[in-house]
């Protein structure tokens, strides 16, 4: 079994902001596997479930806002019964160049509230990560008003191309490709 995590904040007036790569992202894999979200509320997320070569995939989009997306994927992975070399989380990063993806098999939670969540809910650090950049350039918007922007028009192609990269890694993912694999094809900028 395989868990794709999308981070992102639920609602309309979120739907096209910077913070909400990575539900962008997972609608895409939902598009690609033919699976639909539906709400899970004991999960506190909306959640599709497929199968993938025989293996059953469980798609992700935590509906406790990103900074509390720990409590969601704490409560996932505690249902399903999965371990954390088999979750992926997509989500934005203003670490790293637009345009940029980058996976990882582990690490830290960055400068990215919520990925600390995740990591101090489920206290490990060892489940991948995709991450979508989303450099901050202009150093006098503050840091919540640049994530709860929405993408700058002038760099729409560069994120639908890096969010459409992720998609197809978390897609390679699910699919069994292995780490090296993902990192020696994913990890460029689009």
């Amino acid at each position: 079994m395989k868990i794709v995590v999308g981070l992102g904040n639920p609602g309309r007036e979120y739907e096209k902001t910077l913070h909400n790569l990575g539900f962008m992202a997972i609608d895409l894999v939902a598009e690609e596997l033919r699976c639909d979200f539906t709400k899970k509320s004991a999960l506190k997320s909306l959640v599709a479930e497929t199968f993938v070569s025989g293996e059953k995939v469980i798609l992700v989009k935590p509906l406790t806002f990103m900074n509390l997306s720990g409590e969601a994927v704490r409560a996932v992975v505690d249902f399903y019964k999965i371990e954390l070399n088999n979750v992926v989380v997509i989500y934005d990063d203003i670490d790293i160049d637009v345009g940029t993806v980058r996976f990882k098999p582990s690490g830290s939670g960055g400068t990215h509230n919520g990925m600390r969540n995740i990591i101090l809910h489920l206290n490990a650090t060892d489940f991948a990560r995709i991450r979508i950049g989303s450099k901050k350039e202009d150093p006098e918007i503050s840091l919540i008003d640049y994530v709860l922007s929405n993408i700058p028009k002038n760099k729409a192609e560069l994120y639908e191309k890096a969010i459409k990269r992720a998609a197809c890694c978390a897609v390679d993912f699910v699919k069994g490709v292995d780490t090296e694999r993902l990192m020696n094809v994913y990890n460029t900028k689009v």
